[in-house]
């Protein structure tokens, strides 16, 4: 019995530790390289459309030049539901483009 609070302390411990890597690991950073004729023109509504993506945490249009990185949840998001946001920017006319990079 004395024994067992720190056998507890160390199976919580244990348990915590092993669950960890796991929630770090589904994240994911994905990187877009942008296009467009005047798609740079509009970055904000990149941003915007980007961070409306269920599951994106974090959109970088500084980093690069001409990309946009994405932190997103490994587990909700898909790299279609990035591009299709982009393209959905200022309609047809401007043709804003993504393209996943690999």
């Amino acid at each position: 019995m004395r024994y067992s609070g720190i056998l507890l302390v160390t199976v919580v411990a244990g348990t915590l530790l092993s669950v960890l890597p796991a929630v770090a690991g589904s994240e994911q950073k994905i990187t877009l390289m942008l296009g467009g004729k005047f798609c740079d023109m509009y970055l904000g509504d990149v941003e915007d459309a980007l961070k409306k993506v269920p599951g994106v945490k974090s959109v970088d249009l500084k980093s690069m030049k001409g990309h946009a990185i994405v932190v997103a949840d490994g587990e909700k998001v898909k790299t279609r539901q990035l591009t299709d946001a982009v393209k959905g920017v200022k309609g047809e006319a401007w043709h804003c483009t993504a393209e996943v990079m690999k």
